[in-house]
């Protein structure tokens, strides 16, 4: 019983130690650069992840940009070049509010579509289950069937 519960120490203390790993610690000059930076790294989409942002992703790259972000803020540059910069050198997918325009068209309004065709589909599907007609049999159709049942029966015994 104590080696159960050595091995489950072991495993669960194991297991919590990855997350005191993705801790950063940046230094930054004032309060407000440092609400600055976790705001950016909030809305910037980690590349490798794609359904993170880089404040929640352990991904080299995303370590990376938010290592770019921290040394952009503490050169001076303002939140918008910062996202501009983002955007020039990874796309509109790199922010997770990217602008409407014809290259995110699909971005914006995919989902709709996609709802809509799915609606399409689930109306059909039921309309034609609605469509199936139950047909009573006939007297002599049902006596086949006794008869079919009955030999079947006595072929299992």
């Amino acid at each position: 019983m104590k080696k159960l519960i050595i091995i489950f120490t072991l495993f669960f203390s194991l297991a919590f130690l990855n997350v005191n790993a993705a801790v950063e610690i940046k230094k930054f000059d004032n309060e407000q650069q440092e609400q600055r930076y976790n705001y950016i790294i909030d809305e910037l989409r980690c590349l490798v992840c794609q359904n993170q942002n880089i404040s929640g992703s352990n991904a080299g790259l995303a370590k990376d940009l938010r290592n770019q972000v921290h040394k952009m803020i503490l050169a001076g540059e303002d939140d918008e070049a910062i996202f501009e910069f983002m955007v020039t050198r990874y796309g509109d997918f790199v922010l997770y509010r990217p602008p409407f325009k014809a290259t995110t068209f699909f971005l914006w309004v995919g989902p709709f579509i996609i709802l809509v065709m799915g609606i399409f589909v689930l109306i059909r599907f039921i309309g034609k289950r609605k469509k199936t007609v139950v047909t009573e049999l006939s007297n002599t159709d049902k006596e086949k069937l006794k008869q079919l049942l009955n030999k079947d029966k006595e072929q299992s015994k």
